[in-house]
């Protein structure tokens, strides 16, 4: 019996192809980005690879605590935020490819570690018409008008309870539909709708009937 070159048996009978014909395996084609989940997955035997998730959400996060905190907070925050994802990186459940509400659930809980700061500069504004945070919010983000940043608008969101700013601003400012701010909150999608309608209905007084957050009632986009 001939061996291989490899060591194995030489196949019996007809003569191997040589090479170039018969039928060749298909070529792999651009292989898609990973989602959210393979990248946590991967980066707990590889944990270089959890840099990829921070490139893919870092900024909307930051954009997201600079308009609540001021951009030197919301440095602290991005940094904290990440550094505790890396942490838990071993529960997170795989079974969610978009990890967005699990960061934003932690930089929320982070972001609550600021609230009397946060309270006391939409009061200022709410006064003196001043805005601390005007450099940090991108103007040309159509989910929110320039009255965001309003004396009144400043006013009714430093009279909202927490919990009812933060179901706010997560789906007005950070674009999480009602489930996803459910996940980040670790709260029922019901509670999510009342108090969104309820931080609504007391913004919607203080403006005079508009609502400058551009959320709709009834719709989980």
């Amino acid at each position: 019996m001939t061996a291989s070159p490899r060591g194995a048996p030489a196949p019996s009978g007809d003569t191997a192809s040589p090479p170039g014909d018969g039928p060749r395996p298909p070529e792999d084609g651009p292989s898609a980005p990973e989602d959210d989940a393979r990248l946590i997955e991967r980066s707990r035997s590889h944990p270089d690879a959890f840099a990829g998730l921070y490139d893919r959400h870092a900024p909307s996060i930051h954009r997201y605590a600079a308009r609540r905190l001021g951009d030197h907070a919301a440095d602290d925050v991005v940094a904290e935020t990440f550094l505790a994802a890396f942490r838990r990186r071993g529960r997170y459940d795989l079974a969610r490819p978009d990890a967005r509400p699990w960061l934003y659930g932690i930089a929320a809980n982070l972001i609550g570690k600021h609230r009397r700061s946060e309270t006391r500069m939409l009061q200022a504004l709410a006064r003196t018409g001043a805005d601390p945070v005007t450099d940090a919010i991108d103007r040309a983000d159509a989910r929110v008008s320039a009255a965001a940043v309003s004396r009144r608008l400043a006013g009714a969101l430093a009279d909202l309870p927490a919990r009812d700013r933060d179901v706010l601003l997560l789906v007005a400012w950070a674009d999480l539909s009602y489930q996803q701010v459910a996940e980040a909150l670790s709260i029922p999608v019901g509670t999510v709708r009342s108090r969104l309608n309820r931080a609504r209905r007391k913004v919607r007084e203080a403006l005079g009937g508009s609502d400058p957050t551009n959320v709709h009632e009834g719709t989980d986009a």
